[in-house]
């Protein structure tokens, strides 16, 4: 095991510049709050997003200059040092640095998919849709850097109260039908969550999830009934955040009742966070309870217990969104059901059972943020496209796809490379994501969780394909399809990021082997 530097403080002065990358979110958010409500009105409302979009670069820039500082010492073989502020209870890790890229580029697309977009010109409240964003991404990053349940719970509730607000933005009975399904929803499962997360705190007497993990290992024969109860409570609660099925079923109704850029960040944006804080819990807190009853020889099955309903979840949700999705042919809704089944392969990461074998497998988080990674390119890229063509076409089913290729052929031939990259096709990012998780699926010995994804990953093929037979092989009605800027300019980013990704697949896969090791990012104490 590597050793590596910690620090442990109290919060001051000098912390504020660890803190960077959420700093500029809170002080973004406050500033243009209060200039939203000084600002004459015949000034639009435009500028709001321009500014918003500024301070995600900013902080992306913080998080991006903090990783490649990272890397050079770990080049230079000086253990990179992990900063724990406030009693631990946050984290500024490798873990934590690579997840906050993830939400930052996700958010800076989604907020520039919505500039000049016509698809939102009669939207009301234009400002707080965008600087609401902030806040949402502010959630993401808690939960990624928390090392103890308050901040995992308050990062938890910061992200989803604001994205019950940006679901609700559209001001029609089907928005607000869909707001108030995914608040009621979100509400239970974070009830659920917390419910969890007291059982916890009882057993172990602390909120520091590696506190929590060493106190359970040595009273796991007294209180087992008790850990599967808070495992399973949290992982129903998780498993609704994250629409795995058959926790799933909101997915379809909020997608499409959401301003698309907003459907975009619940598929990408809340997924991920929610993810992270599954693996936090997972590896902080239940790991350990894969060695033996304290000091006695007996073998533990807790954590093997867990990791197979995590894979059984998993299962589940690839072949309920892949099954569903053969049927639905309203777009927002086949991206939904896309979202569950991709959820499946995200978790199987998580659920592989690192103690199976005569080593054990390091591999698991730099497999699940790549495909994080080609899934985040794909899907924004997906709804790009879409938030595009729905205005024009005045349905919301695939025809109005049709005979895209002779309206707009370079927008048909980027949304055949999303689809190639969600179907798995060779020399996309998410064929390699894929074959990633395989491989490590195959290295901890779940040969059956890889004959499911093998499957329905050959029966999404029909899906994905679906749309391109629309885009070229149907005909549609005449005329070119306008495109802003921005629009444009996302699409073109998403593109170079799957083909990317792709073609260089080493490259991120180099780096994160370089910084994170679970010992050193997840076990520092």
């Amino acid at each position: 095991m590597v050793s590596t530097s910690t620090t442990i403080h109290t919060l001051q002065w000098a912390d504020l510049a660890i803190l960077a990358p959420e700093l500029t979110l809170v002080i973004a958010a406050i500033l243009i709050t209060i200039l939203d409500l000084f600002a004459p009105r015949k000034w639009g409302r435009e500028w709001t997003g321009a500014l918003t979009l500024i301070s995600i670069g900013i902080s992306f820039g913080f998080v991006a200059w903090k990783l490649a500082d990272r890397i050079s010492l770990a080049a230079a073989v000086t253990p990179p040092e992990v900063h724990q502020l406030l009693n631990h209870s946050y984290r500024v890790d490798d873990f934590a640095l690579w997840m906050k890229l993830l939400f930052l580029v996700a958010a800076f697309l989604v907020v520039l998919m919505s500039l000049r977009a016509t698809a939102l010109s009669d939207m009301l409240h234009r400002s707080e849709y965008y600087y609401l964003i902030l806040p949402a991404v502010l959630g993401a990053m808690m939960l990624a850097s928390s090392g103890d349940l308050i901040t995992l719970f308050i990062g938890t509730e910061l992200l989803s109260i604001t994205t019950y607000i940006l679901v609700g933005m559209k001001k029609s009975s089907r928005g607000l039908e869909g707001a108030f399904k995914y608040t009621v929803l979100g509400g239970t499962a974070s009830a659920f969550i917390l419910y969890g997360m007291s059982f916890l705190y009882g057993l172990s007497g602390s909120t520091n999830l590696n506190e929590i993990g060493r106190m359970l290992q040595q009273n796991a024969e007294a209180f087992e009934p008790l850990i599967y109860l808070s495992f399973i409570l949290i992982l129903v609660g998780v498993g609704f955040k994250i629409a795995a099925a058959p926790f799933h079923m909101w997915a379809q109704d909020v997608y499409e009742a959401s301003p698309t850029p907003i459907a975009a960040f619940l598929a990408v944006i809340t997924k991920a966070a929610s993810l992270a804080l599954l693996f936090r819990l997972v590896y902080n807190s239940y790991l350990g309870l894969g060695y033996a009853y304290g000091e006695a020889a007996s073998p533990m099955f807790i954590y093997k217990d867990f990791t197979t309903l995590i894979l059984a979840l998993a299962a589940i949700s690839m072949v309920v969104g892949t099954a569903m999705a053969l049927r639905e042919r309203r777009v927002k809704r086949i991206l939904a059901l896309s979202g569950v089944a991709n959820t499946g392969y995200l978790l199987v990461p998580i659920g592989l059972d690192l103690l199976t074998g005569a080593s054990i497998y390091t591999s698991s988080f730099t497999s699940f943020w790549y495909y994080m990674a080609a899934y985040l390119f794909t899907v924004i890229g997906a709804f790009a496209v879409w938030m595009i063509i729905e205005k024009r076409g005045g349905t919301k089913e695939q025809s109005a796809l049709a005979g895209l290729f002779h309206r707009s052929p370079w927008l048909a031939a980027a949304m055949i490379l999303f689809m190639l990259s969600l179907a798995g096709i060779p020399i996309t990012a998410g064929f390699f994501g894929k074959l990633y998780i395989l491989l490590g699926a195959m290295a901890t010995h779940a040969v059956w969780i890889t004959i499911v994804m093998m499957v329905t990953s050959a029966v999404s093929f029909y899906i994905y394909f679906g749309f391109i037979r629309q885009m070229y092989m149907r005909g549609g009605e005449a005329g070119k399809v306008s495109i802003s800027w921005t629009q444009h300019t996302v699409v073109f980013l998403c593109m170079a990021g799957v083909v990317g990704l792709g073609l260089f697949p080493n490259v991120p896969m180099e780096w994160l082997q370089t910084l994170f090791t679970i010992p050193n990012d997840l076990f520092t104490q």
